[in-house]
């Protein structure tokens, strides 16, 4: 269905691509992968027609192509769904999905009874009931991810790219989103799947093409990789090398915050955990078990029905952001971009957002000082950025993590609480933020992490809770640490 042959493309400064290739075939979903900066959003646009390619061609169902516009690769049958939605939250589903392609009646104006129907017949075939009437602000993300593959349906779709979908979606919509696509492949529709998730590409896919750099590395049927043999072609070292050495054993570390009996209502039941100095320690379990919850509560994000923390010696029955923060506990959220960042404004604002007195004075900002301090935790945690007061909207994830992880590595004395810390960052961003982790650890921090990826819980947790519907199961010392240990428990009522 698609063949790109030796493409490249340059930007001021910078080579894109160079001379890559990528074969896709109708009926298969194909994962493209690599790091940030690898090259695979620059090729998803050269395919969708936003950029042509300076060298190279692209052959489309049989075809030598030279797209000139994004309406030219549309018309063919290709459909890209990107990670923000190109939809209209104040029109209806119905309205949505035939944009620019009305259905007309009596005089060529618009007939809603056709376009509503169509809209159901469309949904039908995905096997989704969406009300076409619904505004599409009312909708699930998930609901809304179906209206963008029913909107590639109104022309015969022939290729589908779909960039991060399950970003925002999660569990029993993830399972979903897959029997949807695995329908359409059957249907003959060739599928370019992108992901930093690879748990999913093994479920999914039926071949991975690598790219790494902005170049070629490798194309392989999914049956024949491995989860490390996959790591090692995107970032061009071995999976052992990804996580740093743990805590060593058997050390007597003091705890540096205990919470007792905690309990949010509805959600976290008589929760009790110990966080040490020097240690990571995970908080496992499914999504949806309380984890978030717990470690809200224990920053004051959300309040405590009952329960008490204990910290530095002082016992507090209630806790509130700023009061957490005045005893060194720090917080970064799973949502970076809607709860951590501020988006429009500079890196240096953001490093600093929790510890505005460290750079004012008689409450006037000192700007001066607040870009030294960015200049050099720029450099102490490898941030790559236009500087200081570059935005960290135009940064990747991983950067923008790590711009988060500067703020409160400043600001946490005792405690610092990571919230799924990797979530939408690649695998060579994920090294660094583990080898950060480890050092604040080393630094004589309690670091507490929430992660949904068990890879991560066992490569880097010194200790695990592990909860389910919002009660701690069990815990895991280091030499307990494996993946059936934690299924168990995370599928289990009560601790054995």
């Amino acid at each position: 269905m698609l063949t790109i042959s030796r493409v490249s493309k340059s930007f001021p400064g910078v080579k894109a691509l160079s001379e890559v290739q990528l074969d896709v075939k109708s009926g298969e979903i194909h994962a493209l992968v690599g790091e940030n900066g690898a090259g695979k959003s620059t090729l998803t646009r050269i395919i969708a027609g936003v950029h042509r390619p300076d060298e190279g061609s692209i052959e489309f169902d049989g075809e030598i192509v030279h797209w000139v516009s994004p309406a030219d690769a549309k018309s063919a049958g290709i459909h890209v769904i990107y990670q923000e939605f190109v939809l209209f939250p104040n029109l209806t589903v119905a309205e949505n999905i035939f944009l620019g392609h009305e259905r007309r009646g009596f005089l060529n104006g618009i007939d809603h009874g056709r376009t509503k129907q169509d809209a159901i017949d469309l949904l039908s075939r995905l096997g989704v009931q969406i009300d076409p009437d619904a505004l599409v602000a009312e909708l699930s993300v998930a609901d809304q991810q179906m209206v963008e593959i029913a909107k590639a349906m109104v022309h015969k779709v022939k290729l589908l790219i779909l960039d991060e979908p399950t970003a925002v979606i999660a569990g029993h919509e993830v399972e979903l989103l897959f029997s949807r696509l695995r329908a359409l492949r059957d249907d003959g529709v060739a599928i370019i799947y992108i992901s930093h998730r690879l748990e999913e590409i093994f479920e999914l896919c039926n071949r991975v093409t690598v790219f790494k750099d902005g170049q070629f590395v490798a194309t392989s049927p999914v049956s024949e990789m491995t989860h490390d043999t996959l790591v090692a072609q995107m970032v061009g070292r071995d999976m052992s090398e990804l996580f740093p050495a743990k805590a060593k054993a058997g050390e007597n570390r003091p705890v540096v915050l205990s919470a007792s009996n905690v309990s949010v209502k509805g959600r976290v039941h008589n929760a009790s955990i110990e966080l040490r100095a020097g240690e990571i320690t995970a908080l496992s379990g499914m999504v949806g078990a309380g984890r978030t919850e717990l470690a809200m509560a224990i920053f004051g994000g959300i309040p405590m029905s009952s329960g008490e923390i204990k910290i530095g010696g002082e016992t507090l029955r209630a806790m509130t952001p700023a009061l957490a923060i005045q005893k060194g506990i720090g917080l970064l959220t799973e949502d970076r971009k809607g709860q951590g960042l501020a988006m429009l404004m500079d890196v240096s604002t953001n490093i600093t957002a929790s510890d505005l007195g460290s750079v004012s004075q008689s409450g006037w900002l000192d700007r001066t000082k607040e870009k030294a301090i960015a200049v050099s935790e720029i450099e102490n945690y490898r941030i790559a950025c236009r500087g200081p007061l570059g935005a960290v909207l135009t940064m990747s994830g991983g950067n923008q993590q790590k711009v988060l992880v500067a703020r409160w590595a400043r600001t946490s004395k005792k405690v610092i609480i990571m919230d799924e810390p990797t979530r939408g960052v690649d695998v060579g961003a994920k090294a660094e933020i583990y080898r950060i982790m480890r050092e604040l650890a080393g630094r004589g921090l309690a670091v507490l992490m929430i992660s949904s990826e068990m890879p991560e819980v066992i490569g880097l947790a010194d200790r695990v809770y592990v909860m389910r519907e919002g009660v701690i199961t069990g815990q895991l010392g280091a030499s307990e640490i494996d993946e059936q240990r934690i299924i168990q428990l995370a599928t289990q009522k009560r601790a054995s």
